[in-house]
Formats: C-alpha cells, structure tokens, sequence
C-alpha cells in the first residue's frame, strides 16, 4: 500500500503532552563501560543501570509534517498494511517485508532497502524488572538509546554484506527502524528525541550481543536540553520512521528513542508494536 504524508491529514487537535519521566544511562562516574546486553537463545539479558529524570515530552499531533529525518532523526508517514496481526513469521516476512522495502524508497528514495531483523512487542512494561527475560514476553524498552553507534553502525553493515563492505562503507547510508503499532495505542507510547538538542558528547559506546553478532549501541548521559516528543494515540496507520544512522555528517544522524508511561493512560492493556532494522 502507498505511502503518504500525514499533511493532508493533519488538523487542529488537542494536544496531550506527558509530564514524565525518562530513564538515562547512569554514568559511575570512574570511567567504566556500560554493561553489556545479551541476546539469544530466546533470552535477553540487561543489567545496565539507569536513572530516571523528569521531561515533558511534547505530542506532535496535528503538526507531524513539521519533523523529518534528515531535520530531525525522525519522521511520521500515514502507510496501511494488508498485514493486520503480526503473529505469523511467514506473513511477516512474505508480505510486509516487501511493504516496509517500498515505504522506505518511496521516503527516502533510496535506491536499495535491506532488512536485517524484526522485533514484535506485546510484553508488559517492565518486563525486564519482572524477571521475564525471554523474548516471547519482549515488551516496551523504557531506557534512551540510539540502536547503532557511529562504529556500530559499519560493523552492522560489513556483517550484513560481507562482500561488500568496503564499497558501501563509502557511500552514504543510513539505518532506519521502522516502527508500527499493531493495534491503537495508549499505555506506554514511543517518544523520539530531536537530534539537534542531542548533542554527540551525551552519547556513550555501549556493547549489545545478538546471537554471534557483536554490535555497539549509544547509551546517553541525561542532559536537560533533550527535546522529546511523541505522537498521541498512534494508530496502526501511523509509522514512525527512526534515524539510527546517517553517514551524511550534513544532516541529522541519530534519534534517540524510548518507550515512555503516560499515567493517564497505565490501566490499559500491553502496548502491541513491531519494529523494522533496515539498511
């Protein structure tokens, strides 16, 4: 199915802003790494210590035209999908695989896609503090992150293209998440950071294990200038598109990103979502 420009859409709503707060990587201070994070064998494992910091995170809504990726590290399209439940992997992969190819050139106009993974979401918040560490229970990440550091972000693409690594790494290319609500969503929305009030001295090199890939990630140092917004009552329509890298050092690089708990709105039900790696 096309995708649009969420302008013709937009009006004037009512905005819900969320006074909240958002959980930052705590920094020892003595200069040692983050943990590293585990994944695999089904099971995931993070032990790294964050902070919580108050933010008001600000709704989009009625205004989504004005953020794009190359301005700000994201951006928000209007895209349907014949995929509806997101339960079958074949489904998935046979169909909106090939969705997700098309949304990404007809946005960006890039003129290759690769995906190289895809994380379905409809675990409870805190999943983690819950001791459910195996995937199945996968629910919201309520930590700031950005999913590839700068070197990450080449050590992803030569293991994804082995062959063709040396030739790529000199063109430009970009990591983009692909993100997409599975059914309306109220408890535990997403909220994505400006790359321009984030600067790189806030970003810290951290190691994620996924299977037999060894990856780096940023983790982030609170900083009160962090702009945060969300978009209020996304609905499966709405995708939210996630800059994780750009090698155009010109334009906006990085977003950070992270499940955010709207008091309002906890006693719902488990946020459903799914989210797109591509290349």
């Amino acid at each position: 199915m096309g995708a649009t420009s969420p302008a013709a859409s937009e009006r004037k709503v009512q905005k819900h802003h969320v006074a909240t707060t958002l959980n930052y990587w705590d920094d020892a201070g003595d200069g040692s790494e983050p943990t590293p994070i585990y994944i695999g064998k089904g099971r995931i494992t993070n032990e790294r210590p964050h902070k919580a910091h108050k933010f008001t995170v600000l709704d989009v809504s009625g205004d989504e035209s004005s953020y794009t990726l190359d301005q700000n590290g994201f951006q928000y399209v209007h895209h349907s999908s014949q995929e509806k439940d997101f339960i079958h992997e074949t489904a998935i992969q046979d169909m909106y695989y090939e969705e997700c190819r098309q949304l990404l050139k007809t946005v960006t106009g890039a003129s290759r896609i690769h995906i190289f993974n895809h994380k379905v979401r409809r675990g409870p918040t805190q999943w983690h503090h819950l001791g459910l560490k195996n995937l199945a229970n996968r629910g919201p990440v309520t930590k700031t992150h950005v999913d590839q550091s700068y070197d990450g972000a080449e050590l992803r693409l030569r293991w994804e293209f082995p062959e063709e690594g040396d030739t790529l790494v000199q063109r430009r290319y970009q990591i983009i998440n692909i993100w997409r609500p599975i059914d309306t969503v109220l408890k535990d929305p997403i909220a994505v950071a400006d790359s321009g009030s984030v600067p790189d001295t806030d970003l810290v090199e951290a190691v994620m294990v996924e299977n037999d890939f060894h990856g780096k990630q940023w983790v982030v140092r609170h900083n009160p200038k962090h702009q945060w917004y969300y978009k209020h009552r996304m609905t499966p329509q709405d995708v939210l598109l996630i800059k994780c890298f750009d090698s155009d050092r010109n334009l906006a690089r990085r977003s950070l990103h992270s499940a955010i708990e709207d008091e309002t709105h906890q006693n719902e039900r488990s946020r459903q979502s799914i989210e797109f790696g591509t290349a």
